[in-house]
């Protein structure tokens, strides 16, 4: 599909983007209010999806290609796309990534965060820290006329100063008039290269940050779930960006 035409967003959607995305904040923000060691991923499920409705918003996951739930929920080495169950019971140590995806009034916006379950070891807080980090390494880069590759370029140094390795084949995306837009935005790209960033432009910074190798596995099973294929911890944030006339602003978190 051929998306060139949403790329640069008006006035108008930016406004009605933004309204969406302050609904994706508050879902995220409801999440963290409750979650905690002995909940289910189901539980979060739950929250997600009666946090979004009673704000007059739908879930973008829930059937987004077959998806059967409101909310992706990816705990430990499951690095993305986790499905939430009952059968999944948060634990003291677990780290976990919460994905919310937010449609109002046909205007889409997506973020995630990570939650650190109880007390955990000092490596999973560490590579939960650097992969926050990473994030903000890249949205330094978001400048009008700058180059998407400076992004990823950014996000990858940080992460391999830390020891880490960042996912290649999942990244980000466009986002606003449809759930994903061009650009996709990869995080282990050169400085000075991909597209030009243009005002008006929205994509989310979402990289995979693992603590061992960057080779993935995918759930054969649910057809959904993305693992670590070394079993190592794999940790992730997400946030949704702007590019403004001097730089950029952060619509959802």
């Amino acid at each position: 599909m051929n998306h060139t035409k949403h790329l640069v967003k008006s006035r108008e959607q930016i406004a009605a983007i933004r309204e969406s995305s302050k609904i994706n904040i508050a879902v995220l923000d409801a999440v963290a209010d409750r979650i905690g060691p002995g909940m289910t991923t189901e539980e979060i499920d739950q929250i997600i999806y009666q946090k979004t409705k009673e704000m007059g918003a739908i879930p973008a996951q829930l059937g987004y290609e077959g998806f059967p739930k409101s909310v992706c929920t990816s705990v430990n080495d499951q690095m993305c796309h986790g499905i939430p169950s009952k059968d999944v019971v948060l634990k003291k140590g677990d780290i976990i990534n919460v994905d919310a995806s937010t449609i109002y009034k046909g205007y889409f916006s997506d973020s995630s965060r990570m939650f650190c379950i109880g007390t955990v070891s000092k490596e999973a807080h560490r590579l939960v820290r650097v992969a926050r980090e990473c994030v903000y390494r890249g949205l330094e880069q978001v400048k009008p006329w700058g180059h998407l590759g400076d992004v990823g370029h950014a996000v990858q140094e940080h992460a391999r100063n830390n020891g880490y390795s960042v996912v290649k084949e999942i990244g980000g995306h466009g986002i606003g008039l449809e759930f994903h837009e061009d650009p996709w935005v990869g995080y282990t790209t050169k400085a000075n290269t991909g597209m030009l960033l243009l005002p008006g432009m929205i994509f989310t910074i979402e990289p995979m940050v693992n603590m061992g190798a960057a080779d993935i596995l995918m759930d054969e099973s649910d057809g959904w779930t993305v693992y670590t294929k070394d079993g190592s911890l794999s940790a992730q944030w997400e946030i949704m960006v702007l590019v403004t006339e001097k730089g950029y602003e952060v619509l959802a978190y």
